[in-house]
């Protein structure tokens, strides 16, 4: 609890709650990462002061208060820089059919530690004592990173069924494990997730992919069976492997481009690489063929791919940037290997580009991370091929500005050019000198003219001159 004897504000704040004559603690997850040592500037208190009580408490200190949780009980605070949050002791009921609670304010703090979520999350510190509550081995279990939950695990996710989630997300981002008896109330209670709204599994999701360990959350996700209900494309890669293994289990598969493409992060968690890994494949399983040869084919499983995606993200209220990112990146991650040993033209290179635009960094992190073989040979191949494509990427953008591929003219000079109004034809010029530019490279200025009046005079429009 060092972070705590040297932050002024938090005894500040116990002062006068104790001056007014009631009892403020220190709780939940602030607790917790005090404890390991991760402790930030949002901390979380209890108290068995009603909400209109600790208004009347932190009015005149605190530099700013908001109230719009005041219905359940908590009021945020902000002073010297620090966000806190205190809410009046709950013992809640819920109605088991949605998870929104009828709030009921409690009285003490065993009542409120018990309907917390998890034990580590069940802790306090009595301020300004500095007294620890620990009833449901919290601390034990913190120290073997384990997830347990104070009340028999049914109960409480009956209650909230997105604990589950919860707890997946807790092992990915903590690194802990599930107790054994949380795990089979999991089990049994998958299908109970479709009581959550879609919002709230999406942000839970997204946590857990950003986790330092978000394999082992999507696994725990699987082998519980709630990724059937919020993510049912992962466990549907899980594919019978035919008795000649013809084909690399796609599911274990993804899970490794996961991996390694979290290793090829530069700036922290990338949500959109992460899930584009992750799904990469999903469409696989609706694409497979067994060849009369005897061999397996996935064709055009990148297409389908791209619409499952996109179709999963929209139904998880994800936005339409990180939808459309992520499926453009599944859409195109297939595209390299036809690259051979370089055969492609500067003109496919220049499309390979074009058509990533923003998203060509994630594609060259989601390409490598693809590369899975356990054949050193054929990987070291397969990277130092990419290499190359990289360094020609490269040369051809400092030649010729790549980041931003447009016509030698623009819809203005082309209007002026060829007499015309706005207009359909005038797209249809601008993206015809787009394809001679992504397939030639720059043209001069007579050059760019003359070919557009070769195509207005293809068109019917005469010569085209103004």
């Amino acid at each position: 609890m060092e972070p705590l004897r040297i932050d002024p504000v938090v005894d500040e704040l116990a002062e006068r709650f104790v001056a007014a004559g009631h009892r403020l603690f220190l709780v939940g997850g602030s607790v917790r990462d005090a404890v390991l040592g991760r402790l930030g500037n949002d901390l979380d208190f209890t108290t068995d002061a009603r909400p209109e009580q600790v208004q009347r408490i932190v009015t005149g200190w605190a530099e700013a208060v908001w109230d719009t949780g005041i219905a359940f009980g908590t009021l945020g605070v902000v002073r010297k820089g620090r966000t806190l949050e205190i809410t009046t002791f709950r013992a809640d009921t819920y109605d088991r059919v949605t998870r929104n609670p009828e709030v009921v304010f409690g009285d003490t703090i065993e009542g409120d530690l018990l309907r917390r979520d998890f034990t580590v999350n069940a802790m306090a510190v009595e301020l300004p004592s500095r007294e620890f509550v620990d009833l449901h081995g919290g601390m034990s279990a913190l120290a073997a990173k384990v997830l347990d939950t104070p009340a028999p695990p049914r109960e409480s996710f009956a209650d909230d069924p997105l604990r589950m989630l919860r707890a997946a997300r807790f092992v990915a981002q903590l690194d802990f494990t599930v107790a054994p008896r949380v795990v089979e109330a999991m089990r049994e209670m998958a299908g109970e997730i479709r009581r959550i709204t879609a919002e709230r599994v999406q942000a839970e999701l997204s946590k857990l992919l950003c986790g330092v360990r978000a394999r082992k959350g999507v696994e725990l996700l699987v082998d519980t069976g709630l990724a059937d209900h919020v993510l049912p494309e992962v466990p549907a890669m899980r594919l019978e492997i035919d008795e000649h293994h013809q084909h690399k289990d796609v599911y274990h598969h993804s899970l490794v481009v996961l991996d390694q493409a979290i290793d090829l992060e530069e700036d922290g968690p990338d949500l959109v690489l992460r899930l584009a890994a992750l799904l990469h494949d999903i469409g696989k399983p609706a694409t497979r063929r067994f060849e009369s040869g005897g061999g397996v084919s996935f064709h055009h499983h990148e297409v389908v791919g791209a619409k499952m995606a996109r179709k999963r993200l929209r139904a998880l209220k994800y936005s339409k940037e990180i939808v459309e990112d992520v499926a453009q990146l599944v859409y195109l991650h297939l595209r390299f290997h036809g690259y051979g040993r370089g055969e492609w033209t500067d003109s496919a290179v220049r499309r390979y580009v074009t058509d990533a635009e923003h998203l060509l960094s994630r594609l060259h992190k989601l390409v490598r991370a693809d590369c899975t073989t356990r054949n050193r040979r054929k990987a070291g191949a397969l990277q130092r091929t990419y290499d190359d494509l990289e360094a020609r990427i490269a040369r051809l953008a400092a030649e010729e500005d790549l980041n931003r591929v447009r016509p030698d003219l623009d819809g203005n000079e082309i209007m002026r050019l060829l007499g015309l109004s706005p207009g359909p034809l005038v797209g249809q010029a601008w993206k015809h000198l787009k394809e001679l530019r992504l397939d030639r490279g720059p043209l001069s200025r007579d050059e760019a003219e003359a070919e557009l009046r070769a195509w207005a005079r293809a068109k019917g429009l005469g010569d085209g001159a103004s």
